[in-house]
């Protein structure tokens, strides 16, 4: 039976874990924490949504980082601080904007995948997320918004996702306690959300069931070839497997460079406040359906009953994991504004490190060695991608060891 490690125990890792493992491959697990999720995967803004397969490819997002270079507290904030990292990230991300709409498609056919396996590994497993099928529903306050929005419907039409405009009194029949001036929007009835810490060690707890050996607060200090095998070095010692596949978010981009290959992942930093709902009317007066608002760039889901998680901005800053007030400021502003009944005593602030490739796209697959294989740099979308990308990656070690 071929060996073959993990390395990274956030969503893509311990999904691409589990669907080795139900191929009855040697699984090694690899995660420097000391439990699973502990990074990106574990206060995101909980949407599983297809609807939001859309590249950031697009002239509209380079002018809008230029617009708000001067927004401490802007939804996308481009820090001016050259590095040779941003530079070559933006470089290539301006050469992938011709594929906007072909990488689009093909995010969203990813995205619809991905949900099948997820839902059945749910269900297989037992694994209780706070999973709620009641919809997204994208608001736009302008009519300039609304009527771009209808060009990336039919986008994500051609990748087989459904999704339908709605007028003012439609939005407001979906969800009810949404307050302020909107134009319109549209709503996707087969998307869903969920608590992807609570996933990700159910799913994890699974995977050690099957039999793959969880190695936790084990970081990797050097990976080599060697005689045909790869060689993972831990603060524990060292060990050959006849594979890996590197799930490491943002460390992929230094671990794919010691094993000879070009994985450009930056790191996008996000925030999100989870804020509790602990009496009754905030139970009544928060949102039950999963909002994007575009303005704002905000997200937020119902996680259970008495949690209400709101999340989103993109900041290129480099490996920071600051909680800045400013950036956490406008998230409180929004629940204040769209939901007044919602009391915000008590809110956990986040800040977590996306793993973006230029282009969008993750990267999935081989490498240029040999028994190299990777899972990484999703984005916004590691959440709602995951299955489906650790289902293409685990196919293609097993091909390869059959």
């Amino acid at each position: 039976m071929r060996r073959v490690a993990v390395l990274g125990g956030g969503i893509t890792g311990v999904t691409t874990a589990y669907a080795l493992a139900k191929r009855g491959v040697d699984v090694t697990l690899i995660e420097r924490h000391r439990y699973a999720a502990m990074e990106t995967s574990f206060a995101n803004g909980g949407q599983l949504s297809a609807c939001h397969a859309e590249v950031w490819n697009h002239k509209a997002t380079i002018l809008n980082a230029l617009k708000w270079m001067a927004r401490h507290d802007a939804p996308l904030l481009l820090h001016p601080w050259p590095s040779w990292h941003k530079l070559s990230w933006f470089a290539q991300f301006l050469a992938a904007m011709p594929h906007y709409e072909r990488n689009t498609v093909a995010t969203a056919r990813m995205a619809l995948a991905a949900r099948e396996h997820l839902f059945a590994w749910a269900a297989e497993e037992n694994i209780a997320f706070d999973h709620r099928r009641a919809g997204i529903l994208h608001v736009y306050r302008d009519k300039a918004g609304f009527e771009r929005a209808a060009g990336v419907s039919r986008l994500l039409a051609q990748g087989g996702l459904q999704r339908r405009a709605v007028n003012l009194e439609e939005m407001r029949a979906i969800e009810p306690a949404l307050q302020g001036n909107f134009y319109g929007g549209y709503y996707t009835d087969s998307d869903s959300t969920g608590d992807i810490h609570k996933f990700t060690s159910g799913l994890a707890d699974a995977c050690a069931r099957l039999g793959v050996a969880c190695r936790y607060g084990a970081q990797v200090t050097a990976l080599a070839r060697e005689h045909g095998k790869v060689r993972v070095a831990t603060g524990e010692g060292s060990d050959l497997f006849d594979a890996v596949v590197v799930c490491a978010g943002t460390a992929s981009r230094a671990m794919a460079a010691s094993l000879g290959d070009h994985v450009n992942v930056y790191p996008v930093k996000g925030y999100s406040i989870t804020v509790q709902l602990d009496d009754a009317g905030s139970r009544a007066a928060a949102p039950a359906v999963s909002l994007l608002d575009d303005a704002t760039k905000l997200v937020s889901s119902r996680l259970g009953e008495d949690r209400l998680r709101v999340a989103g901005t993109a900041e290129f800053n480099g490996i920071n994991h600051d909680i800045r007030a400013d950036r956490i400021r406008p998230l409180l502003q929004w629940v204040e504004q769209c939901f007044p009944g919602v009391q915000t005593r008590k809110v956990v602030p986040w800040a977590g490190l996306r793993p973006m490739l230029p282009d969008m796209l993750p990267k999935v697959g081989r490498g240029k060695a040999p028994g190299v294989y990777y899972n990484t740099g999703h984005g916004h979308l590691g959440w709602t991608l995951a299955a489906a990308t650790a289902q293409m990656v685990a196919e293609a070690v097993d091909k390869a060891g059959g």
